[in-house]
């Protein structure tokens, strides 16, 4: 395992040799006066007969100009959190993260696996990642808008979810050499993780008795921080650092959306109706014992039992009662 880790890692990030740009600038262009001077003064040897030193001056002040346009190419300018990772002949040279005006060797090229439009796929589609400028490597705080994935829950429920994720490149050289793009990289990962850790919890819980389970929807930010520590894993050899993790939206998948709809709309009747069976038995005992206290009317059990259901049946009632007089004598 450490042979491969260190196959995958063989290159470490260390700082690469440049110069000022502006030293640079100004001797590229006392080189380029330099250079049309050889160039005049050689035309006018040759017209003076001083062949052999005039063919001299304009070979000369050619190949100077001509390496002269070559180091042009040596300018690098970096904005802040902006970093250049740069090879020279297929090896690496060194990277740059300090902003400034540079100029550094001109066969030196500046690798970004990253930047352009590149296309990942998730289970849904295609999702589109959109990199950086140029071969310049964002150092910045970065965020990943992930599309919308449908996963099974602990219960093999499907259910939509879609995160979001902060990350940021730490390691230009992991970011550039250990992966092929590190951008499509992160959303392929960030894809897995958030499978990985769904499927291992239910979207909500399904009896009373489960209250130290838990879930994604009651749990959301656990699970958020578990998908972080997960995604965390899986892109340490990419060079990326994964800031925070955010469930952005989290549903039934529509296949069963309208059943888990029926079920929520009958736990909140029956608990409705809980409230208010509780209400109505609190108010029958409250009226036979303020009838007892006041003396008002003695009843036997079998009147007590005849009040309590009729008091139950007005109070519970999803209709209003249609009272009946009874005018009789009630023995």
């Amino acid at each position: 395992m450490d042979g491969k880790e260190s196959i995958v890692n063989r290159y470490r990030e260390k700082e690469a040799k440049c110069h000022s740009g502006f030293g640079a600038l100004v001797f590229i262009l006392a080189a380029f006066a330099a250079c049309v001077l050889a160039i005049v003064f050689g035309g006018i040897c040759i017209e003076s007969y001083n062949v052999a030193l005039g063919v001299a001056l304009l070979v000369a002040g050619v190949l100077a100009l001509v390496a002269d346009c070559i180091c042009i190419a040596g300018f690098k300018v970096l904005n802040p959190n902006e970093a250049a990772v740069l090879t020279l002949f297929g090896k690496y040279y060194g990277t740059i993260k300090k902003d400034g005006f540079y100029w550094v060797n001109p066969f030196c090229a500046c690798i970004n696996p990253g930047s352009g439009r590149t296309v990942a796929t998730n289970s849904n589609g295609g999702i589109t990642v959109s990199g950086g400028g140029g071969g310049k490597i964002s150092l910045k705080t970065m965020t990943l808008n992930n599309e919308k994935q449908t996963v099974n829950d602990e219960r093999g429920n499907p259910i939509v979810i879609d995160t979001v994720v902060i990350w940021r490149v730490v390691d230009t050289t992991k970011a550039v050499f250990n992966v092929q793009n590190y951008r499509t990289f992160l959303s392929i990962q960030c894809d897995s993780a958030t499978r990985n850790i769904a499927r291992k919890y239910p979207y909500d819980l399904m009896e009373d008795n489960d209250v130290a389970e838990k879930t994604l929807r009651g749990s959301s930010q656990e699970i958020a921080d578990m998908m972080r520590t997960d995604l965390q894993e899986r892109v340490r050899d990419a060079g990326l650092e994964i800031l925070e993790v955010r469930i952005r939206q989290l549903s039934y998948a529509p296949e069963i959306a309208a059943a888990m709809l029926q079920r929520q709309q009958a736990e909140a009747v029956v608990a409705a109706r809980k409230k208010i069976v509780e209400g109505a038995v609190g108010m029958v005992e409250m009226a036979l014992e303020q009838l007892k206290e006041d003396g008002v009317v003695s009843l036997d059990e079998e009147r007590k039992a005849a009040m309590v259901s009729n008091l139950l049946v007005v109070l519970c009632g999803s209709k209003d009662a249609q009272p009946i007089v009874n005018s009789g004598s009630i023995y």
